[in-house]
């Protein structure tokens, strides 16, 4: 069975287990100095009781063993289960305190000798070995006891510690859980907010709080995002709405036509002129749906556009000779400085798109203007490339500028100029796949002139 934890449970359970396990390491960390502290102690209490003990008993001053051992059966002494073993240099016990606790071998008495003292412990009990020696003797005294009290203080500090740890973790926890659900609030409230934007309420925002903290940005982010969706949504329906529109207009006109023809019994010349007239509309049709599907390839990010280094100026030279074999009445005045290096008109861009763009825009400069004559200026810097393109053409209103670059959208002065108001939609977005600018200035004296910017290779 899987169980799915949310990232509340999930932080209170990592915090939880972060300090539980700190808690953990400091009590330990305590019992541990605690323990060496007690040792450390009773082994010196043990030392100093053997040499007490050989002191009494074979020192200048002594005291008679039996009186000695009827202290230690008395418990006259201060160590619990003490009990005092000395041997001669012949590792043979001269004195025992007979409680029979503690057998020492050889072994030990060696390293007693050799190392000047020893400490061992045997369950509970703990041993101190220690050499004596004066001018006549040289003993080895082994003092051994349990520190019933020390264990019982260590004892009651491990509860302490137990305990104080255990409530510790419990209140870590629920102080941790609280605490998260305190911080993950506001993603649940993103999350209810989410929940409640649809394709139909795409105007719904997430909340920003004041601050600019990591959810915060995020909700800047996501509210971003919703923008653009929502233009695209608003870009998308606007275009299916003017494609239909567009593309009804001259299927009416081809139904129409044929309706009429087949209803009346016309000549042979006029049924070929209500052809060439379908056949007119037809192409005017076939014109539209290419550049419907340009317009929609055109969307396209540059990921999937291939980039590769392209002329500027060999580009617009083929547009120009293009333009006049279909157009012969159009002329295209091109001025290229001669001082600039091949090199200076070099950008990263996609061949095919930039020659439509350049197309569109002579095309509509020569269109417009009274006498189909178009002028276009290049120019280069040391990180951009500059093409303006200028007619004589009548000025656009300054209102409608600012929509000239929407698809399905035409100026007022091109009401009797054929046109679906698709190319210069076209070309606004092909630029800024380049990451390009266009623009567009229009006045009585100077006429209409687009400015157009690309970066350079």
């Amino acid at each position: 069975m899987n169980v799915i934890l949310t990232i509340r449970a999930r932080l209170a359970l990592l915090f939880t287990a972060v300090v539980s396990l700190l808690l953990l390491i400091f009590c330990l960390l305590i019992y541990t100095v605690a323990e060496r502290f007690r040792q450390r102690e009773y082994k010196e209490r043990l030392r100093e009781e053997a040499l007490t003990s050989v002191e009494l008993l074979f020192g200048k001053e002594t005291i008679n063993p039996d009186l000695f051992k009827l202290l230690d059966r008395n418990q006259m002494t201060v160590l619990n289960q003490e009990e005092i073993i000395i041997y001669n240099h012949r590792n043979q016990i001269i004195y025992e305190s007979g409680s029979d606790y503690l057998d020492v071998s050889k072994h030990q008495l060696d390293q007693i000798r050799l190392k000047g003292e020893l400490f061992w412990r045997e369950g509970d009990r703990e041993i101190v070995g220690v050499p004596y020696a004066d001018r006549l003797n040289r003993f080895v005294v082994v003092t051994s006891a349990i520190d019933k009290y020390g264990f019982s203080k260590q004892r009651g500090l491990a509860i302490m510690l137990a305990v104080g740890w255990l409530l510790a973790t419990v209140v870590v926890a629920v102080t941790g859980y609280y605490f998260a659900q305190r911080m993950l609030r506001p993603i649940q409230r993103m999350v209810q907010e989410i929940d409640l934007i649809t394709a139909s309420a795409l105007n719904r925002r997430l909340h920003e709080a004041n601050n600019n903290d990591e959810l915060t940005q995020l909700s800047r982010r996501f509210n971003r995002m919703l923008d653009r969706l929502e233009e695209a949504f608003r870009m998308q329906r606007a275009f299916v709405s003017n494609a239909a529109h567009e593309l009804r207009t001259p299927l009416t006109a081809i139904t129409g036509q044929l309706e009429v023809s087949l209803m009346t019994d016309e000549s042979p010349a006029d049924l070929k002129a209500t052809i060439i007239s379908v056949l007119d509309d037809a192409k005017g049709l076939n014109r539209l749906a290419n550049g419907l599907m340009s317009l929609a390839n055109a969307s396209l990010d540059e990921s999937a556009v291939r980039m590769q280094p392209v002329a500027v100026d060999e580009v617009l030279w083929q547009v120009r000779q293009t333009l006049s074999k279909q157009h012969p009445n159009y002329a295209v005045l091109l001025e290229q400085p001669t001082s600039q290096p091949s090199y200076a008109w070099q950008i990263t861009g996609n061949d095919s798109l930039l020659q439509s763009v350049f197309y569109n825009l002579l095309e509509n400069g020569a269109k417009f203007s009274p006498n189909h004559t178009v002028r276009a200026r290049l120019s280069a810097s040391t990180t951009e490339l500059t093409l303006w393109i200028q007619n004589d053409g009548p000025p656009l209103p300054a209102d409608e500028l600012p929509h000239i670059f929407k698809p399905f959208r035409r100026g007022s002065n091109g009401k009797d100029i054929h046109g679906h108001g698709i190319g210069l939609s076209l070309t606004e977005r092909i630029v800024r796949l380049h990451r390009g600018r266009i623009s567009v200035e229009s006045s009585t004296e100077q006429g209409t002139i687009f400015t157009l910017v690309l970066p350079l290779q």
